[in-house]
């Protein structure tokens, strides 16, 4: 199946009061139409710049240094301002982390709902309004014909949440992109959150791009995973074999800080000791070796590439093919 969107190589930079930091560097992956791509790592990973970079939304500060986002073939980066207007909220959507800040609270739900229908889909604002109601009920708003009416702060975060996805979906975008949306929502509306996600998915057969740092949402949402850490792409794999077999060690630190029904009463849970790096501080060789438990003098020398663990697996570890690094490995746990 031919790729709905891949990313080549890409990096992107800021300008800071210290100078030019790169926020992600060499970062590659491809998804496909219907495909869900779960992105997974700590705060400061560079999930969030990624997906603000395919949607070239990085303010006056941010750039794309190098590489290519080839969406339906067309590489975004080399595109004008308009025309990627054109593409924006019409062939790809964001779900963006705070609906809150993501919702302006002096226009009605309504305003904000029709106005960008009316910009992609070249309706009037009665057919538009109809439109959006239509679009409202989808998504599980009851009372959706008085509710567009209402403004931000009138509604629950969980139905502005919904709203977010309302105009997300309303133009029937190929690319969702959804960057935490289930953030600061309480577990039963993030289920329902999550459900609604997945049959909109089925219903329109859109790809998802969805950027998390709970494991358990990547679980139930996801085909495919990719770890960040650092700006990198760590590991990559189907989201059975990353479960079943992670080979990075920081994913392997991820996996065993997740809790478990199966956990004696008294087992500690696994933490990963140390904090992301500093942009303006990365570590020499591997970005990951100061907090790694298996760092060996090769992986402080030289940083290591993204490797083949497996068809369709990769990891950015030297040791991820080294049967040495079992033994390692068992000996640290006993």
């Amino acid at each position: 199946m031919t790729n709905l969107l891949e990313i080549k190589n890409l990096q992107t930079s800021f300008l800071t009061d210290y100078g030019e930091v790169v926020a992600i560097e060499d970062v590659s992956f491809q998804i496909k139409p219907g495909e869900t791509l779960g992105i997974v790592g700590e705060s400061g990973c560079g999930k969030s710049v990624t997906s603000l970079s395919i949607m070239r939304l990085l303010g006056h500060k941010g750039r794309i240094r190098k590489g290519q986002i080839l969406f339906q073939n067309r590489d975004l980066v080399q595109l004008s301002e308009a025309e990627m207007r054109e593409i924006r909220g019409n062939e790809i959507s964001m779900i963006f982390q705070e609906p809150m800040t993501s919702l302006n609270p002096v226009f009605t739900i309504g305003h904000q709902l029709i106005e960008g229908i009316r910009l992609h889909q070249n309706m009037s604002r009665k057919e538009a309004r109809v439109y959006a109601i239509d679009m409202l009920k989808k998504v599980g708003i009851p009372r959706a014909e008085t509710l567009i009416d209402d403004y931000p702060h009138a509604l629950s975060g969980g139905m502005r949440q919904r709203v977010m996805i309302a105009m997300a979906l309303a133009c029937h975008p190929k690319l969702l992109i959804a960057d935490e949306p289930t953030t600061a929502l309480d577990v039963t509306i993030q289920a329902q959150v999550l459900e609604l996600m997945k049959t909109l998915r089925d219903q329109t057969g859109a790809a998802i791009m969805l950027i998390t740092h709970d494991l358990g949402v990547i679980a139930e949402m996801a085909d495919q995973v990719i770890v960040m850490y650092a700006g990198q792409v760590v590991e990559q794999a189907d989201v059975f074999t990353l479960f079943d077999q992670p080979k990075h060690p920081y994913t392997q630190g991820l996996m065993q800080s997740i809790p478990h029904v199966e956990r004696e009463e008294d087992e500690r849970l696994t933490s990963i000791p140390g904090t992301v790096p500093s942009l303006h501080d990365m570590p020499k060789g591997c970005r990951f070796q100061t907090r790694c438990p298996y760092a060996q003098p090769q992986c402080v020398k030289q940083a290591p590439p993204l490797l083949a663990v497996d068809e369709g697996h990769w990891a950015r570890c030297w040791l991820v093919n080294d049967e040495q690094n079992e033994t390692a490995r068992s000996v640290s746990h006993v």
